[in-house]
């Protein structure tokens, strides 16, 4: 990476409130000199972050995110925006961008939106211009990224969170989704390699590469979705996707240079990992270096069991159980989790607990001119449900069928 690419080692800072988010969002990218960083005579892609198809605090991009962005590079006369939606094997994108309230914003500003599966958008052969870390490996036949990616800048829109792989995740990860398609969990258990190898294709075919992070919500615990949200009320934004979750992870509470895709990246000079290399710019620099907000990573019983089978005594069988037709039955396990059970259970109580503080008023009031309604899910999501007895009736006939073969056995 060219030492002297724009934004590098600068990340900016600002505490900020639901009555001056959205022009706060606009300082905020001064701050960091996005304009230096963005030539504006490129498109620009919103990579838009949704890690839930419902509503959940710090989940996915929030949408004053989405409009302090827009808004910003709007008035500086960027009228050339894509937002960018990927496909996920346990995220609906179309379900989620009205639930977390996207679609609204986009439609507001009149942005193009992209949903980069659909058949519009070709995916064409990556060719690295330096080696592979393991992308090379996990796809032999060759690296797929969206030819809609190249020659276009982007802003990568995360939130300030943990993740039961990556310990903290943020801007390097948020290009996770956009950069690789469905056979993405092929890479999980290479996954901090994995985020460097993206990062270098983002600084090859992106001509402008920047990240905005909210932290209004933040979350900690097994995130991205069983995550316990706290109100921390502070944005960041860099053209230095390592040095803005370098900073995010010190807020955090953990090291940055132990969590391996900071170290990694920092090491091979693709941006400042270290917090004591990195200029912070808004906020005083004294307080943002003492923050520790003492966040948790915590795993899930599913990121258990998937850790077992990219780490431990499950190792040897990875293909059978990840690339192999039993796949579909670990989404259906993370479907059924998270909507069945915990949700229900557990998350709703947070959500409308979440709803009743300043930022989840705000969010409430997203849409409510073009009348959207209903941040919380009334009970367990009908279509994972539907699938689940769909599998029992099968499992059932299956058990009858066999039952009723072994009783004519014993007959004839």
């Amino acid at each position: 990476m060219d030492q002297r690419l724009p934004g590098r080692g600068k990340v900016a800072v600002l505490r900020t409130r639901p009555e001056t988010v959205l022009d706060d969002y606009g300082r905020l990218m001064e701050l960091a000199d996005f304009r230096t960083v963005l030539p504006q005579d490129n498109d620009t892609i919103l990579k838009i972050n949704i890690s839930w198809q419902t509503w959940y605090p710090a989940c996915s991009t929030a949408p004053w995110q989405l409009e302090g962005v827009i808004r910003a590079l709007q008035a500086a006369g960027y009228d050339r925006l894509i937002g960018a939606h990927n496909n996920t094997v346990v995220v609906d994108a179309y379900v989620g961008e009205r639930n977390n309230k996207h679609k609204y914003v986009v439609d507001k500003y009149g942005i193009q939106n992209a949903h980069l599966y659909e058949p519009e958008y070709k995916w064409i052969r990556y060719e690295p211009k330096r080696p592979f870390l393991v992308l090379d490996k996990i796809y032999p036949e060759g690296v797929q990224i969206p030819e809609v990616f190249v020659g276009r800048n982007i802003i990568q829109l995360p939130t300030v969170k943990t993740h039961v792989f990556t310990t903290i995740t943020g801007a390097m990860k948020n290009a996770f989704g956009g950069l690789l398609n469905t056979k993405r969990h092929w890479t999980h258990g290479k996954i901090h390699e994995t985020l460097v190898d993206l990062l270098m294709i983002q600084q090859d075919i992106h001509p402008g590469l920047f990240a905005v992070m909210d932290g209004t919500f933040a979350g900690d615990g097994p995130g991205t979705r069983a995550m316990r949200w706290h109100e921390k009320n502070v944005i960041l934004a860099s053209g230095d996707q390592v040095a803005i979750d370098a900073i995010s992870a010190h807020m955090q509470g953990f090291d940055p240079l132990s969590i391996p895709f900071i170290r990694i990246a920092h090491e091979m000079g693709l941006g400042v990992g270290d917090p004591r290399e990195i200029e912070i710019v808004g906020e005083d620099p004294e307080w943002v270096r003492s923050q520790n907000w003492r966040f948790i990573q915590e795993d899930t019983f599913a990121s258990k069991g998937q850790k077992l089978i990219y780490h431990g005594w499950l190792h040897p069988f990875e293909s059978f159980l990840l690339r192999s037709p039993l796949v579909p039955w670990s989404y259906f396990a993370s479907n059924f989790y998270h909507n069945v059970y915990w949700y229900p259970f557990i998350g709703r109580k947070r959500v409308q607990t979440a709803l009743d503080s300043d930022w989840g008023r705000l969010f409430s009031e997203y849409g409510n001119d073009a009348g959207l309604q209903g941040a919380v899910l009334p009970g367990m999501e009908p279509r994972t449900v539907a699938m689940a007895a769909a599998g029992l009736g099968i499992l059932a006939a299956a058990i009858g069928a066999g039952a009723w073969w072994r009783t004519h056995r014993r007959r004839s």
